[in-house]
């Protein structure tokens, strides 16, 4: 891996930056419908005001951001750990242990102890399998159960894996709460996508990564997503409803992939992007993230506002680990 560039830093930056503030956004319109919200905000909402159903600070991180935390502290303890040792790191178990460590109330912004107020069904299966038998292989709630908690998540794979263990690892990280091969494909797929983004690849080109990907890993539901999220008209569902053009906004995680990719194939700014993705409501803030995630390694940190990007809950230590861990990765390579 080469010393990481001016284009590279921002990218990344962007991705995890990205996730947050679609999380941020969407916080205020989770479980609402598109009804609801169209008629408060007409145009969207434009600024990180936090409340919602949950009454969340502004900028504060839900489930979204504090699951992709957990995994981005993973990578940077596998950098850390590579440094001092050449034994084997489990990165999926450092991920679990990171994710049980926010379930059981070990977590900034959070009373010692206590719980988190939003955590998916299948989340919690897995991670209490997890505690249980400390193996994120044999964790997992189980095929049926294919909601968004892990492709919320998955981002910081695919901004520090080596792409020959990135979709193993993409797959691993998913597992140990969804190992539902929609699940587990879907993250090897999205973060194909997001690798490509911040290689500099075109969205399009990128997005025929993960197409390829999943029809690889023999999931054609992943791939129909993806195919199906190439013609989704983002803008026109946002102001007209998105039923009009098929669109869910449930936490069915190919759900989220298909919007998703309408997200980064449309060309308009970071901004009127994300601002229609999280009107279209329902799960609002983890369709925000995922979508954020893509917009963000395509677009580049420069490309969020500002005054989105002061509010956030972790953006200094996102900016800090995530770079550090190029460093890290640059400074190995090096020598």
């Amino acid at each position: 891996m080469s010393p990481p560039n001016d284009a590279r830093i921002s990218r990344t930056l962007g991705a995890l930056l990205g996730v947050h503030c679609g999380d941020s956004l969407g916080a205020t319109f989770e479980f609402k419908p598109w009804s609801q919200i169209i008629r408060q905000y007409p145009h969207g909402l434009r600024e990180i005001v936090g409340g919602g159903t949950l009454k969340w600070p502004a900028g504060h991180a839900t489930d979204d951001t504090d699951l992709t935390r957990a995994v981005l502290l993973a990578y940077r303890d596998y950098e850390e750990h590579k440094q001092q040792s050449a034994d084997a790191f489990n990165i999926a178990k450092a991920a679990a242990e990171y994710a049980l460590q926010w379930n059981e109330g070990a977590w900034p912004g959070r009373r010692k102890g206590s719980r988190p107020i939003d955590i998916g069904n299948t989340t919690r299966r897995g991670l209490q399998r997890y505690k249980m038998s400390k193996d994120p292989a044999a964790a997992g709630a189980g095929a049926g159960s294919a909601g968004n908690g892990s492709l919320m998540r998955c981002i910081p794979t695919a901004l520090f894996a080596a792409a020959a263990t990135r979709q193993n690892e993409s797959i691993a990280i998913s597992a140990f709460t969804h190992d539902d091969p929609r699940c587990t494909v879907a993250c090897a797929a999205y973060n194909e996508i997001v690798a490509a983004l911040v290689a500099g690849t075109p969205p399009q080109a990128a997005v025929d990564v993960g197409k390829t990907v999943a029809n690889a890993l023999n999931c054609a539901q992943v791939t129909q997503a993806i195919t199906e999220g190439e013609t989704l008209p983002l803008a026109k569902s946002a102001s007209e409803g998105p039923r009009r053009e098929a669109i869910s906004a449930s936490g069915y995680v190919l759900n989220s992939l298909k919007l998703a990719v309408a997200a980064v194939l449309d060309v308009r700014s970071f901004e009127d992007v994300l601002v229609d993705v999280v009107r279209i409501g329902g799960d609002s803030d983890t369709n925000g993230a995922i979508a954020g995630g893509l917009l963000g390694a395509r677009d580049g940190v420069e490309t969020i506002p500002e005054r989105w990007l002061e509010k956030l809950q972790f953006r200094r230590e996102f900016e800090d680990v995530g770079t550090r861990i190029l460093q890290m990765q640059a400074q190995k390579d090096s020598g």
